[in-house]
């Protein structure tokens, strides 16, 4: 038989399309031409996949050979098709039987002497495999990234050798199961070691309860990066739905699947230089950015005036809608974009405003100047806005302080967020309009007392509807089901700062 057909899968964001390998022998000058959209890594296959194919001492045909990537229209990249290429050749030629390769689907990069190296996205193509039934085939680096996706049939391999002793039935190969996961304990990051700063620790807690947006504004050195960090260690564990589409973006990033990483949440910290396309997804063949390597975890935006407006005015929608499309000529793709947004600033230039050492010498224009770089509407989308001031230095805590760890925390979000399920299913920051009106209703009493604030501070709709969730996550921390006069109090303290009020705050 001179035609040969072998499933594989390319990769398009977070999607694996199935691409078939057709690979036909004719007569002719012997050549190799590969069809379908290829660029610049898949043409250099050929010489890739005839070195490997010499080396692992089977006969490269010296016939002509067409190899066409179907479907046609698709762009193809990297070298995840070396390995059905090589296959398709070899059961085209009679080298191995052709009908084994129907029940499994095929990615690799395939070395000169013949061994399978990693790929990226293994863990789509592992999915999209499974969803079609068929086991997927692949090199033993990316074995335990494909075994991640429950009930795959994923076959590792070091060789070529391997693949065709496996697909001729001399070699007995049981599906890779993950390995198990050992997660590193948080004990370095606990808040415990945060001295002080009891109302900004209360504004993290209920951050974590609610998952709701955090911006923290205080001098430099009074730990607004240090309880950024500890964020993490207060929220419960992922869901198996976020950890797979947590894993999926680390797959197809350029950072790679770490098997450690599973299930644990994302803390991504760019610097201040970062550019839209690096924050929120990008290039040619689009990646995901920082927004989506986030998902279900945390986005921390330290020193946050110092990153271009446009930049930041990029976060608006996926703030929003929980996710980030990336469109450009060839194609679009949607990544996964929910994260919880913490940000920190300094109070003014110099950063030394309102905290007693009247070493500030910022003018009121230069203050303005530099809290104007963060436009309203990204300050509206930050529900807790809270003042981290300076301190008296004290020594490190001990075991008969009275703060509070990590663990006992904890407990209270995990508490309070396992009322906000029972009650709507989700957490308070993700309701819609029509549920929080279901949800969190506000005594007569207490929504006059938010269209006096709203009258006096200028909030907007989008502001209001957060402080109300604001309030429902405080008083779900409290055990309440009813909102009540202090809670309500409490959020609205916590949108003082971006409002007419902000211009006089000093510190």
């Amino acid at each position: 038989m001179s035609l040969a057909v072998v499933f594989s899968r390319a990769q398009v964001g977070l999607d694996a399309p199935l691409v078939t390998a057709e690979v036909h022998l004719s007569n002719g000058l012997p050549g190799l031409s590969i069809v379908g959209l290829p660029e610049a890594a898949v043409r250099e296959s050929k010489d890739r996949v005839r070195s490997a194919i010499i080396n692992s001492r089977f006969e490269f045909p010296l016939r002509r050979i067409t190899v066409n990537l179907a479907p046609a229209d698709l762009p193809k990249e990297g070298g995840r098709f070396d390995l059905p290429i090589a296959l398709g050749i070899l059961a085209a030629s009679g080298q191995i039987p052709p009908k084994a390769l129907g029940t499994s689907e095929f990615i690799g990069e395939l070395a000169l002497t013949g061994a399978i190296r990693a790929v990226r996205g293994a863990l789509t193509a592992s999915l999209g495999a499974r969803n079609a039934g068929r086991a997927l085939v692949l090199g033993a680096p990316n074995a335990d990234e494909a075994a991640h996706v429950p009930t795959s049939r994923v076959i590792p391999a070091d060789h070529l050798l391997d693949v065709c002793d496996y697909l001729r039935g001399e070699r007995l190969v049981e599906p890779h199961v993950a390995a198990a996961i050992r997660h590193t304990d948080r004990a370095s990051e606990d808040l415990f070691d945060v001295r002080g700063q009891y109302r900004a620790k209360r504004a993290l807690e209920i951050a974590a309860a609610g998952e709701h947006n955090l911006l923290m504004i205080g001098p430099p050195g009074t730990g607004k990066t240090m309880l950024a960090t500890r964020l993490p260690g207060l929220l419960g564990p992922m869901t198996e739905e976020d950890s797979l589409a947590s894993a999926a973006v680390h797959s197809v990033s350029s950072l790679g699947f770490k098997p450690e990483y599973w299930g644990k949440r994302p803390f991504r910290a760019p610097h201040h230089t970062a550019s839209a396309p690096a924050l929120v997804g990008g290039g040619t063949y689009p990646r995901p950015g920082e927004v989506s390597l986030a998902h279900g975890g945390i986005l921390f935006l330290d020193e946050l005036p110092e990153y271009e407006r446009r930049v930041l005015e990029a976060l608006r929608e996926p703030l929003e809608s929980g996710h980030v499309t990336v469109s450009r000529a060839q194609q679009q793709v949607d990544f996964p974009a929910r994260f919880q947004l913490v940000t920190a600033m300094n109070p003014c230039p110099c950063g030394h405003l309102g905290d007693g050492s009247e070493r500030c010498r910022c003018t009121a224009a230069a203050i303005q100047r530099y809290r104007a770089r963060v436009s309203g509407p990204l300050l509206d989308r930050i529900d807790i806005h809270v003042e981290v001031p300076r301190t008296q230095p004290a020594p490190p805590a001990t075991g008969d302080d009275k703060t509070e760890t990590s663990d006992t925390v904890r407990r209270r979000v995990a508490a309070a967020q396992q009322r906000q399920r029972n009650r709507a299913g989700k957490l308070n920051h993700q309701l819609t309009v029509s549920e929080l009106t279901a949800t969190c209703r506000l005594r007569p009493k207490d929504s006059a007392l938010l269209s006096r604030a709203s009258d006096r501070l200028g909030f907007s709709q989008r502001a209001w509807h957060r402080i109300t969730k604001v309030a429902r996550t405080i008083a779900d921390l409290a055990g309440n089901e009813q909102i009540q006069t202090e809670h309500l109090q409490e959020a609205i303290g916590y949108r003082a700062l971006d409002r007419r009020a902000a211009d006089s705050w000093q510190g």
